[in-house]
């Protein structure tokens, strides 16, 4: 597919609307019958378009997902739709009424922007990007919000904007992944001065990115959704505080913000307690669990471990809490014996500072479920020996 032209068609929107729902099991029988009455090359964008949109629901959700235009990067590489929007509130509550977006990819964000009533720039330099880009600010009537521009981002006037948001590059067709921000495309450095030159900057970047790497100009942000790290986000701007860390947890929006001068020191290992604390992945990405700990009065299992301990219950929102029920030292046998004995049925294993896959050792421990009980199991390390914890979340 390296054109969306077809599919914008009265005959093409048609045929999307008729394999919308295509089971990809069926495509061959779809495509053979669809084939006697219109053009080969067109049924098979169609079913590949289909298949993207059925793909971008995790994202977008069903109605929109249906109605947009997609490239497989574009579904890949987009901002979650929450994200997004939590954004782009963000933005308009500090009175951005512009703002350019730069490397806007199929349009994810600009989409959440415009419905936020700023005005957007979207930048892109990929023609078939661009493309779908303006597909779906015409689908989701955007239109009159969003300008898409097909150009190279770093060669863009974005003045008399109120704000330049980034979205750089951060996988290759040939290296997948990229881990080192100067091979972002653009690069870092330049998305940095592009953001200090804006009267507020955003830049979206992996989450694992080094805390060294992260400009001393800005507030970094770690964005989850439902449990699941989504973003980092550095933000540059009269409000920010240079230095400053914050968690955002969605959907509740749930937050917290440490400047540089109030963070708390690692907290002290302790033995386990009753109740084991899993702080949330963005909690963790912003070196925050010290003030997770301190808040459920609690300490470390290890030094190295993000697990927090602690003897009494205590309600956070940046935490998922466990009643601790056994501590055993790393033993297959022992750990099958006694989920049989406790007729286990159902079986969680996760892992933290262990090399064993939780999936091997479901296999292994319980091979055949049965039984109406259920059990997490924590694989990790308590004063560096390798430990079992097994418990149950609290309700």
């Amino acid at each position: 597919m390296n054109d969306l032209a077809p599919l914008l068609t009265p005959e093409g929107r048609a045929l999307l609307d008729e394999v919308r729902d295509t089971d990809p099991a069926h495509e061959l029988a779809v495509a053979t019958r669809l084939r006697r009455e219109h053009p080969a090359g067109l049924v098979s964008a169609a079913l590949g378009q289909a298949r993207l949109r059925q793909r971008a629901v995790a994202k977008f959700g069903a109605e929109d997902a249906r109605r947009m235009f997609f490239t497989p990067n574009g579904v890949e590489q987009s901002t979650r739709a929450s994200v997004a929007t939590y954004r782009a509130e963000c933005l308009q509550a500090l009175g951005v009424r512009s703002v350019a977006d730069l490397c806007c990819g199929i349009g994810g964000d600009a989409i959440a922007f415009a419905r936020a009533g700023i005005r957007v720039l979207a930048v892109d330099r990929d023609p078939l990007t661009c493309e779908a880009a303006r597909a779906n600010a015409d689908a989701l009537g955007l239109a009159g919000l969003i300008e898409v521009r097909e150009a190279d981002v770093t060669e863009v006037d974005t003045a008399g904007y109120d704000a330049v948001f980034v979205d750089p590059a951060r996988r290759s067709s040939k290296r997948g992944r990229i881990f080192d921000p100067e091979a972002y495309s653009p690069p870092l450095s330049w998305a940095v001065s592009a953001a200090l030159g804006a009267p507020r900057g955003l830049l979206k970047i992996a989450p694992g990115i080094p805390h060294e790497a992260i400009p001393a100009e800005a507030t970094a942000e770690w964005i989850s959704d439902g449990g699941d790290v989504k973003e980092a986000v550095l933000w540059f701007g009269p409000d920010e505080t240079p230095g400053a860390r914050r968690a955002t947890l969605l959907p509740a929006v749930d937050s917290i913000y440490v400047t540089p001068g109030t963070m708390l020191p690692d907290p002290e290992v302790r033995p386990v307690g009753r109740y084991l604390y899993e702080p949330d992945g963005a909690v963790i990405r912003a070196h925050l669990v010290a003030e997770v700990a301190e808040e459920v009065d609690g300490g470390l299992i290890d030094p190295t471990i993000a697990y927090v301990t602690a003897d009494e219950a205590h309600h956070t929102s940046y935490a998922t809490a466990y009643e601790i029920t056994d501590r055993l030292p790393f033993n297959v046998k022992k750990l099958k014996a006694l989920l049989r004995e406790r007729e286990v049925g159902v079986l969680t294993v996760k892992k933290r500072g262990s090399a064993v896959e939780p999936e091997e050792l479901r296999r292994k421990v319980l091979p055949k479920p049965h039984g109406p009980a259920s059990v997490t199991v924590f694989l990790t390390r308590v004063a560096g020996a390798p430990t079992m914890l097994l418990g149950h979340p609290v309700r």
